[in-house]
């Protein structure tokens, strides 16, 4: 994905609201070998681009006076009420470098899974997203958890996860939950009725 920015000169709130008031968001792009970088963006581009699953978790191609670096985004500020992005921060990646970030989980056959077909159980999400290590060349824009085969009372976890080649878990030694199937205590309750009668 591709982005453009302006470099910025001008450091400080007044000069920052200015800008805001002109429809640009200030940022901020670091890392790397090369010194912290300001920036401004279209505020219109910017707000429509974060609504985007993609922008969150790709590396982007930022391009500033005709000079293009990737980058991952690491922080966005929005306005408590209006339709306005305050500040984003950019960090510089290197393609041989390895990255951490966090990647989304997108959650498939949760209507054919056993769970739900047989057992009306309700599936609950832990995870939403995943830490993940990968180069940059590799980062996926999400990962698939694949319900079809989970039973009533069974969960997912990290270790039962198909991973992209080159892209690992950061789960720091834990198997974490990323997905868990119940059924409802009425339900249950339900049941047992049934068989008493």
């Amino acid at each position: 994905m591709k982005v453009v920015a302006f470099n910025r000169t001008l450091q400080g709130t007044g000069a920052s609201r200015r800008l805001r008031k002109a429809g640009q968001t200030p940022g901020i792009i670091y890392g790397g070998t090369a010194a912290p970088q300001l920036i401004a963006l279209d505020g219109n581009a910017l707000y429509h681009a974060l609504k985007k699953e993609a922008f969150h978790g790709s590396v982007l191609d930022l391009e500033v006076e005709g000079q293009t670096q990737q980058v991952l985004l690491r922080d966005f500020q929005m306005h408590a009420y209006k339709q306005l992005v305050l500040h984003a921060d950019f960090q510089r990646v290197d393609a041989s470098q390895k990255i951490h970030t966090k990647v989304a989980l997108h959650f498939i056959n949760a209507e054919i899974s056993p769970a739900v077909k047989l057992s009306s159980a309700v599936i609950s999400h832990v995870l939403n997203e995943l830490d993940v290590s990968c180069l940059p060349g590799q980062l996926p824009e999400f990962i698939e958890v694949d319900l079809s085969k989970l039973e009533a009372g069974q969960s997912i976890h990290t270790g039962d996860l198909t991973l992209p080649e080159g892209v690992t878990a950061v789960t720091h030694g834990q198997n974490l939950t990323i997905v868990t199937s119940s059924i409802p205590r009425g339900a249950v309750a339900a049941e047992a009725t049934e068989e008493k009668k």
